[in-house]
């Protein structure tokens, strides 16, 4: 293929979601009203195409040991590498790269880059086909709501914010749409504006991601002032001048990665930052999709993977991202334990993945040679929890679409019958997710507790790996059970509808049960297909910053391990809410404040207020009086000297020519009394 055919293709990728956005925010209201999807759907395969024929391109050939380049390869030279047991291919990293001039200031110059590697690659492939299943989906969901073509109009302006971000050649061009990824997500979030609570979380999301973005901003500027560039090319391609900050100023490089993971806290949802995550559940359900699984919350994951070169250099950060990520997994594990609300408790699950997802980034700081695996286990996770938690989200969007609305569990019970469709894409989405073996969250996940079991054999940090090895095992078992108490208190015991559901709801339409089996396909098997065949890891390794290293086997112990915990999970879920279901209310009778904190959500909702909403409040009010009284005191007290100044013309020139001839006769004779006093 051509460069310029390659380049017209990552222009494309993005573009079109553009387009698509433009197109129904101008016509949707009229000419195409509840035909709105239909550019959405049109823009968004037309991206997945291009990602798919973008990643064949960039992937390297195992047919044959031979070098693999073109024009726009970059200059690294080739190495071997196995791809899987026996099989090896000598490939030379592949980036494909378009742009141009963006503006020019003194010495600044500012390009609007567009970069592809097989990060890249595998990261649009994610995005835009999980997206636009969640739009086929959203159509019916959505049928008849008065804002469908402004529904449309947001999520393809979404998916184009994160196509840029993920394109993104610069830090610059990453941090412009990183905001806008932000904006998108506030529209959509709050979509019903007229209802108080979707308001209020739209605001929360936007005012916490801005403390996240604070940081993100600082660490771009210290970049800048570091290495005097922001683009990746430069800032990661240049090894030694890396390395010489990082023996010079270590204190440096700890700061901007301190300050790149503080952004990557807010959009992914990490302690103490994760409150906005479970109340973004007041936005449609698609976007709640969207949201978790493909889009927003993967950007701070993929931040802290691209950023791989500078965080490697930070040993001391990795080890907090590790902790951070572990402390996160298991405060969102143990408070889903107790949520009666169903798409909550998907929430809590999306936040405790992702704490998976940077425990295993924080592996790294055991040591260079666990660098890659760390980063492939993460990415790898990221890449398979897409599928099955966008076929949670929306299978559990069409729970509520057939109870009317209606999403507390205690309120309906049984519904296997009712809704076979959403009965079995939500048990294998369910599955993928406790790690039941051989589906693809087992995969992932194994990749995760493999390489924590690894950096425990590391001699300066086994004892904090350890650690997060107990923390993790025990999240992972956590993770099962709250998954299948979510299952069996659904589709499970006597059947039970809401009155809002009326007598004999529906399953999914057609274009709603669709997108459900396709994810329900992907969440079963697409971990088998790039786990255990080592294909993931194969093409992740062929970035800037990861080196290529030897494929093992399976990690058979740790297999055996993980599948005992998900039976075990899924045991006790079956044991406390089909078989004993009067049991768990006795335990939380028995175990109140501990039921308490769990249900209240760690309180952390509370301790925000009074922490930082109470004084912040408090200190707004006195401002407002220090305005009022001193400010404007001052104001009012410049502006009354010219009033006061003026009393007397005023009196003078009343508007009466009796005055004025007054005035002039008075002003006469004291002109000749002068005149004559002088002579």
């Amino acid at each position: 293929m051509s460069e310029t055919t390659q380049q017209l293709i990552l222009w494309l990728i993005p573009v079109a979601p553009l387009l698509s956005a433009l197109i129904t925010a101008l016509a949707g209201p009229g000419a195409l009203r509840y035909k709105s999807h239909l550019p959405c759907w049109t823009a968004l395969a037309v991206s997945f195409v291009c990602s798919l024929i973008l990643l064949f391109q960039i992937l390297p050939s195992v047919s044959q040991p031979r070098t693999v380049a073109s024009e726009t390869t970059t200059s690294e030279s080739a190495e071997s590498v196995a791809i899987a047991p026996g099989v090896t291919a000598a490939v030379r990293p592949q980036v494909i790269a378009v742009g141009y001039e963006w503006f020019q200031v003194g010495t600044l110059n500012v390009r609007m880059d567009l970069r592809a590697d097989s990060m890249t690659a595998i990261m649009l492939c994610m995005v835009t086909g999980v997206s636009l299943l969640v739009s086929m989906f959203g159509s019916g969901y959505m049928h008849h709501d008065p804002g469908y073509p402004r529904f449309f109009a947001a999520v393809s302006l979404f998916v184009f914010s994160m196509c840029m971000l993920v394109l993104a050649g610069s830090f610059l061009m990453l941090f412009v749409f990183w905001e806008a990824v932000g904006l998108c997500s506030y529209l959509l979030i709050g979509f019903w504006f007229q209802k108080p609570a979707a308001a209020a979380a739209a605001k929360k999301a936007f005012v916490v991601n801005r403390i996240g973005d604070f940081g993100l901003i600082i660490g771009i500027f210290l970049i800048w002032q570091t290495f005097g560039s922001l683009s990746f090319e430069e800032v990661f391609g240049g090894t030694a001048l890396l390395n010489a900050v990082a023996e010079t100023d270590p204190g440096r490089i700890q700061l901007i990665c301190l300050c790149l993971f503080l952004g990557a806290m807010g959009k992914s949802a990490q302690f103490p930052l994760q409150v906005w995550l479970p109340d973004a559940m007041e936005g449609p359900t698609p976007v709640s999709a969207l949201i978790h699984a493909a889009t927003m919350v993967t950007a701070g994951v993929y931040l802290v993977a691209r950023c791989t070169p500078l965080f490697v250099l930070a040993p001391g950060v990795q080890l907090f991202i590790c902790a951070t990520g572990a402390i996160t997994a298991a405060i969102a594990a143990l408070t889903a334990l107790t949520q009666t609300d169903l798409k909550r408790v998907l929430a809590y699950s999306t936040v405790s993945q992702l704490g998976f997802m940077f425990m295993a980034l924080g592996c790294g700081a055991a040591g260079p040679e666990l660098v890659t695996a760390a980063v492939t286990a993460g990415m790898f996770h990221l890449f398979t929890h897409a599928y099955f938690k966008a076929l949670l989200f929306l299978a559990a969007g069409s729970v509520m679409h057939a109870m009317g609305d209606v999403i507390d569990m205690r309120r309906f019970s049984g519904l296997k019958k009712a809704l076979p469709i959403t009965h079995w894409t939500f048990l294998a989405g369910a599955a993928a997710l406790a790690g039941v073996p051989l589906l693809s969250g087992f995969w992932s996940k194994d990749d995760i507790l493999a390489v924590i079991g690894e950096a425990t054999h590391s001699a300066q940090y086994g004892t904090f790996f350890r650690v997060i090895q107990i923390v993790a095992s025990i999240t992972a078992l956590l993770t099962a059970f709250y998954t299948f108490r979510a299952y069996f208190m659904t589709f499970w015991g006597e059947e039970k509808f809401p009155e809002e559901a009326g007598h004999h709801p529906h399953d999914a339409s057609p274009v709603m049960a669709w997108p459900l089996g396709i994810l329900a396909v992907c969440a079963v098997g697409i971990g088998l297909l790039t786990g255990p065949t080592h294909l993931f890891a194969g093409t992740l390794q062929r970035i800037q910053g990861l080196t290529a290293v030897e494929t093992h086997g399976l990690h058979w112990g740790v297999m055996a391990v993980s599948s005992g915990i998900a039976i075990v999970g899924i045991g006790a879920a079956w044991f406390l809410y089909v078989l004993s279901p009067g049991i768990p209310a006795s335990l939380a009778a028995g175990m109140k404040p501990l039921y308490l904190i769990s249900n209240g959500k760690f309180f952390l909702d509370e301790i925000f207020q009074w922490i930082v909403v109470f004084p912040l409040r408090k200190l707004a009010a006195l401002a407002v009086l220090f305005d009022r009284f001193v400010i404007d005191g001052i104001v009012d007290a410049v502006g009354m000297v010219p009033r006061a100044l003026s009393v007397l013309p005023r009196q003078l020139h009343g508007g009466l020519v009796e005055s004025y001839a007054g005035v002039m006769w008075v002003s006469v004779v004291a002109a000749v009394v002068v005149v004559l006093s002088l002579f």
